[in-house]
């Protein structure tokens, strides 16, 4: 058997395969594991290669470098790819207050980090560790640790080991935030069955859904006018489908003429229907959706790269092939096919026409889940490339002794985001299904936490035993606790924002999806993801920047 011992105690490139494989199967296995419904997920292979680590395993410190930045780039590039096309929208309307408030969540956060720095004197580069796990952003924890290496520069062995204040913070990171929760809930006296249906009676997202209606034309002012000219006329956004005249079926197109009598089938949002009917007619015993005749209904995926990110009304496919694309299903979303609508791969257009013509439209817009299956591996690499090229160019900025880089964390995250969104422009398509872009991103952060874990093993139960590990839970409590209460009961005694949504605002300041869980067993409904989702986007870029600035600013 000692070709066993020398395989695990030799360094050696089968010797690093093992002991990564070891930690990350152990780490994901006992993640699973729920103490009180509440479980660490993904993040438990931290502490499995802390474990290891203390064992005495250990993997060459090189190796251990570029395992660790190499899995930082994978996840933070994926989660861009990710977050990408909404990161900008997710600032109108509604999004604005909700990102305000994480906003201030995270910049509550690093201030409650400084105060104890200066009051305890506590390393700031530990503490840097300890915001990152008390919030649990491991992005964070990579930007702080690519920081310090810009001020320490090949001085690994003198660096703070930041992962050991990251490892003891992580832990009540988790059950603090679902704590403040139901702090929340227990001193305000908050109903969640009530707040339910205040939510729904508020929002009524089924409003914003599109819907198909047949309405008979009876309104003179409409008549005898052209379908652009109708809508114009009417002033809502919606589509007219089909419209029976003389008892023909026919599709609608620009220069179809709407007569008295005719019956028309529009898709539009539920909420703007009845103004809809108000000025056009009368609702339809007769459904044209359910006649056919020469028209059927097929849903198109698009797969071709050209027409991506083109609007629907440039591609005119209406006028070209005589269909109507009536709604977008994107990402689980329906959305009504307005003109100015962009187009992006792996969309699925319902399409409405007779036979010949949608097959014609098919070639435009590809409808090959083949194609949409293939990895675009070109654009993920020069995305990568780029980020590691942005993120390696040193910012002078006035009064800084060290110069500010994005980092391997902050330069492909922010690449990420713009090449997900305006990669079309340079013919760059980084579509990812949903599967691929998991499986890159739970790789990369596996092999980034079980880096982590190696190197910081051998002084982590010292820490703990020493004392400072348990005056760092102690810190990270705080870091946890302070911003969210104070955020949360902002929120609600102010603001009077619902519960629900108050729990996905938590949950996303601190980017935790065990948290997320949490707040939707509480709710039984989709407000705690909405906000979620919602504010998500801008705290991983902040998160990510913050943890940055306060190692090159006070270090």
């Amino acid at each position: 058997m000692t070709w066993l011992t020398d395989l695990l105690g030799q360094e050696s490139v089968a010797q690093t395969i093992l002991i990564y494989c070891i930690v990350i199967a152990a780490g994901v296995s006992l993640g699973r594991i729920k103490v009180l419904g509440v479980s660490l997920g993904i993040a438990f292979v931290l502490f499995a290669g802390i474990a290891m680590g203390h064992l005495g395993f250990s993997v060459n410190r090189h190796l251990i470098d570029f395992i660790r930045d190499f899995g930082l780039i994978l996840f933070v590039f994926s989660i861009g790819l990710q977050v990408g096309p909404g990161f900008f929208s997710s600032f109108r309307s509604g999004g604005l207050t909700l990102n305000l408030l994480a906003l201030t969540i995270v910049i509550l956060g690093g201030m409650t980090t400084l105060a104890i720095h200066f009051i305890s004197g506590a390393p700031l580069p530990m503490m840097v560790g300890v915001m990152s796990g008390a919030v649990t952003n491991t992005p964070g924890l990579g930007a702080a640790q690519q920081a310090l290496g810009q001020v320490w520069p090949g001085a690994t062995a003198e660096m703070p080991d930041i992962g050991l204040g990251y490892a003891v913070a992580y832990p009540f990171g988790v059950v603090g935030i679902i704590l403040t929760m139901i702090a929340l809930r227990k001193i305000l006296g908050i109903d969640a069955v009530r707040e339910i249906k205040l939510y729904n009676r508020i929002r009524h997202p089924e409003e914003i859904m599109p819907e198909k209606r047949s309405i008979l034309v009876t309104n003179q002012q409409i008549f005898n006018k052209s379908v652009p000219e109708i809508i114009k006329l009417v002033g809502y956004n919606f589509i007219i489908s089909r419209v029976l005249h003389n008892g023909e079926l026919q599709l609608a197109s620009s220069e179809t003429i709407i007569h008295e009598n005719d019956i028309i089938l529009i898709v539009a949002q539920k909420g703007s229907i009845a103004g809809i009917v108000e000025k056009t007619g009368t609702i339809s015993e007769m459904d044209l959706s359910a006649r056919s005749g020469r028209l059927i209904s097929r849903r198109i995926l698009v797969t071709n790269r050209e027409v991506s990110g083109k609007t629907l009304g440039s591609l005119k496919l209406r006028s070209r092939y005589n269909i109507n694309i009536t709604r977008v299903y994107r990402a689980g979303i329906e959305l009504i096919a307005s003109p100015v609508l962009r187009l992006q791969m792996g969309d699925r257009l319902t399409v409405v026409g007779d036979e010949k013509s949608i097959e014609k439209s098919i070639g435009e817009l590809g409808n090959s889940i083949k194609r949409l299956n293939e990895p675009n591996l070109v654009p993920l690499f020069i995305g990568i490339l780029l980020g590691v090229i942005i993120g390696s160019i040193p910012v002078h900025l006035p009064g800084m002794v060290h110069p500010v880089r994005l980092g391997l964390a902050g330069g492909p995250l922010i690449v990420a985001i713009l090449l997900s969104k305006y990669g079309y422009r340079f013919s760059l398509v980084a579509y990812t299904t949903t599967s691929a872009n998991l499986i890159i991103r739970e790789i990369g952060i596996v092999l980034f936490l079980a880096s982590v874990g190696l190197a910081s093993g051998q002084k982590f139960i010292p820490a703990l035993l020493s004392g400072d590990g348990f005056i760092w839970m102690g810190y990270g409590a705080m870091i946890t606790l302070i911003p969210l209460l104070v955020v949360g009961f902002f929120s609600r005694l102010i603001l009077k924002r619902n519960y629900l949504e108050i729990c996905g605002l938590l949950a996303g300041s601190t980017t935790d999806p065990p948290a997320l869980a949490f707040a939707n067993s509480i709710a039984q409904d989709e407000a705690p993801s909405i906000a979620y989702a919602t504010v998500y986007p801008l705290v991983m870029f902040l998160r990510i920047f913050i943890a940055q600035m306060m190692i090159l600013l006070f270090v």
